[in-house]
């Protein structure tokens, strides 16, 4: 199957874009974690990570052509839940 220029052009620039969203996703999530790991008592900082993360979660989301489903798990749900689990791994330790 052979693209276009135009055709081709787009598919790098979607790539492109998704990449980006990928980053983004993963970069606000490295910082929720280590906020959620680190710093306790900083609530209001991982809420509003947290809220920057969901929208990073459903561009990506919908760049990949995923519908946002409903009964889904919010990522930085499932991130603090991650966070509160190896805080308690770790206070066994």
């Amino acid at each position: 199957m052979r693209y276009s220029r135009a055709e081709y052009a787009k598919i790098l620039a979607l790539q492109q874009e998704v990449s980006r969203a990928e980053a983004d996703y993963q970069r606000l999530r490295s910082a929720y974690l280590d906020i959620a790991k680190n710093e306790p008592g900083h609530e209001v900082a991982l809420a509003m990570i947290g809220a920057d993360m969901d929208r990073a979660h459903a561009r990506l989301q919908a760049l990949i052509g995923l519908p946002r489903l409903p009964f889904t798990h919010e990522s930085s749900m499932v991130v603090r839940r991650e966070a509160q689990r190896h805080g308690e791994v770790e206070g066994k330790h």
